[in-house]
């Protein structure tokens, strides 16, 4: 099949084309490689691609309608992995007009570019966030979730609604995603575990907001690929799945794992808790399992072990800084 995914160069995205790749389809990859980290890592995870077959890059913005207009009028796709955002709840905090501007208005264009090509089939990140602070644990997609705390989170919410607008108006079959806290190899420095390897190897304090209690679903990204794979593989009308690990690790916890596997410990230095900062995110995945197949494997411990194999690796050779 020809798959088209926005946000290819990214972190998950280019993880995701490869697996695509290996699989046998063929992938557009398009993306804007904007300054939200430093393009110079998205372009090492294209050199990568670029020297599979049936890897094509495009690059554009999906805002741009009629970028995307010339791009769904050369191929014909026949599905869409849609992961292009502006991620991240903290900076959405700093400019939530971008936020919206991005992933509201750049997800209706890729939808409406797919609609009027007659594509039927896009699956869609969505993200954890959108559970807010919810006072119940595990979170079950069945859970209300009308109380997002972050401009990002609440971009992600509205990006739920249109995939049910254009499933229930136009009978296209709609996947929606919610990642948790997804990390492995090509993971942006911005996130916690690569932002608290780099400074650890370099001995300067971490930041950590509020007392380590906080505790995260941390997701390993091949567990992540698995369950986005099997959306593509079904027919599903219009779903909403969790895509985490089922497990929940403080950050006092994730700290210590890091400080094993690098052989340094490291300092700490304690903040206060950041506005649009949720105290816990744990997946209900009973849904996933049981609709998808989706079956997580690999857990916390085995899953620092291996990014740290995979950051050292890329230290050495120059790729990280």
């Amino acid at each position: 099949m020809n798959f088209l995914v926005t946000g290819g160069a990214g972190f998950i995205g280019s993880n995701l084309c490869e697996k695509l790749v290996q699989l046998g389809h063929s992938v557009w990859a398009f993306d804007e490689l904007n300054d939200f980290y430093s393009p110079e890592r998205k372009h090492r995870n294209l050199a990568e691609l670029e020297a599979l077959e049936q890897f094509t890059f495009v690059k554009g913005d999906i805002r741009d309608a009629q970028a995307l207009e010339e791009l769904f009028g050369s191929v014909h796709f026949d599905q869409v992995i849609h992961l292009a955002a502006r991620a991240g709840v903290r900076p959405s905090l700093a400019d939530p007009v971008l936020y919206q501007d991005v992933n509201v208005i750049g997800t209706t264009r890729v939808l409406e570019a797919a609609k009027n090509r007659k594509i039927r089939k896009v699956t869609i990140a969505s993200s954890s966030s959108v559970y807010g602070v919810n006072s119940k644990a595990p979170f079950s997609e069945s859970d209300p979730i009308f109380h997002p705390i972050s401009p990002y989170a609440a971009s992600k919410l509205a990006c739920e609604a249109l995939g049910h607008v254009y499933h229930h108006v136009h009978q296209m079959d709609i996947a929606m995603l919610r990642f948790f806290t997804v990390y492995g190899p090509r993971q942006r420095p911005d996130l916690a575990i690569h932002k608290f390897a780099a400074r650890i190897e370099k001995g300067l304090p971490i930041p950590v907001f509020g007392d380590g209690s906080t505790a995260r679903d941390y997701t390993y990204v091949t567990d992540t690929l698995e369950g986005i794979i099997a959306c593509t593989q079904k027919e599903l009308g219009y779903e909403i799945f969790n895509l985490g690990e089922n497990q929940c690790v403080k950050l006092d916890e994730l700290i210590a794992l890091l400080e094993e596997n690098l052989g340094r410990k490291a300092i700490i230095e304690r903040l206060p808790n950041q506005p649009g900062d949720v105290p816990l995110t744990f997946a209900d995945i009973s849904k996933a399992e049981r609709v998808l197949g989706y079956h997580p494997k690999v857990k916390i411990r085995e899953g620092i072990a291996k990014f740290v194999e995979w950051f050292q690796k890329d230290k050495q050779l120059g790729l990280i800084e």
